[in-house]
C-alpha cells in the first residue's frame, strides 16, 4: 500500500509539536485528520480538521468515525495532545491533578479505544504515544510528579498495548522528547532549558516529527520508547 494511501490521525495538532507533525505526514503523502479545542478548518482541503477536547468520549469518537467516513480508514494515530505543569508537589491543587490526569490520560484513551475498534477490522494499524524523558530520568530543578504520574502510565500501557495486539498487526510506540523548542518557551529561558541536555542544546520541532516519522515505518518495532532528548534518558551529567 502507497504512503498515498494511507490515514493519519494528529491530536493536540493545531501548534508546536502537533502542527509539525501534521506537515510532517502530509510530506509522506498520507492524507491526515487534525484535531485539537481550538483548530480551524483548513482552507487548502488538504487536511480534515476536527474540532473539539479530546477528554470527551464522543469527540473521540467523532475523531475516529469522520476520518472512516473521509477517508475509510485509520493507518496511524498519534497521542500528542497533552499539558505540562511543572511545580513543587505539594503545591498542586486538586485542579491541577484533574486537569493533567483527563488531558495526559483520558485524551488517550477513550481515541485510542476507537482506532484500535478500527484497526481490527483493517488488520494493522500503527499507535504512538508522546511522552516525556523526565518519566524515566526526572531532574532535581524541574518538579515534574504529575508528568512522571501520567506520562509514566503512557510509557507503560505502550508496551501493554504493543503485546496485547501485536498478533493483530497493530504496533503501539512512544516517543519521549526533551526539551523542544516551541512558542511555549520564553525566550529568556532557552539557555537555562538547553542545559538540562548532554549536548546542549534544545530539540526542534523537526527531530520530533523525523522520530514518529521513523516509528511509523519501521514495520518491525513495537512496544518501543523512543528517547529524542539529547542524551538526558541515558543518566546524571
Amino acid at each position: 500500500m502507497s504512503n498515498e494511501n494511507k490515514v493519519a490521525v494528529i491530536t493536540g495538532a493545531s501548534q508546536g509539536i502537533g502542527a509539525g507533525l501534521v506537515q510532517g505526514f502530509l510530506d509522506r503523502g498520507y492524507r491526515v485528520v487534525a484535531n485539537s479545542r481550538s483548530i480551524k478548518p483548513d482552507p487548502t482541503g488538504k487536511v480534515l480538521a476536527v474540532a473539539g477536547d479530546v477528554r470527551d468520549p464522543k469527540v473521540a469518537e467523532r475523531v475516529i468515525a469522520e476520518a472512516v467516513a473521509k477517508y475509510g480508514r485509520v493507518d496511524t494515530l498519534i497521542n500528542n495532545a497533552g499539558i505540562f505543569i511543572s511545580k513543587p508537589f505539594i503545591e498542586y491543587t486538586q485542579e491541577d491533578y484533574a486537569n493533567k490526569l483527563s488531558v495526559n490520560l483520558a485524551g488517550f484513551f477513550f481515541i485510542t479505544q476507537c482506532a484500535v475498534r478500527q484497526m481490527l477490522k483493517q488488520g494493522r494499524g500503527h499507535i504512538v504515544n508522546m511522552t516525556t524523558t523526565l518519566v524515566g530520568q526526572p531532574v532535581k530543578g524541574v518538579p515534574s510528579v504529575l508528568a512522571s504520574l501520567t506520562k509514566g502510565g503512557l510509557d507503560a500501557a505502550t508496551r501493554s498495548l504493543a503485546i496485547e495486539y501485536a498478533d493483530k498487526g497493530i504496533r503501539v510506540n512512544a516517543v519521549a522528547p526533551g526539551v523542544i523548542k516551541t512558542p511555549m518557551h520564553a525566550p529568556e529561558s532557552l539557555q537555562a532549558l538547553a542545559g538540562l541536555h548532554p549536548v546542549g542544546r534544545l530539540g526542534e520541532i523537526s527531530e520530533i516529527v523525523d522520530a514518529v516519522l521513523y516509528l511509523d515505518a519501521a514495520a518491525f518495532v513495537t512496544g518501543e520508547t523512543l528517547h529524542v532528548d539529547g542524551g538526558a534518558h541515558a543518566g546524571h551529567w
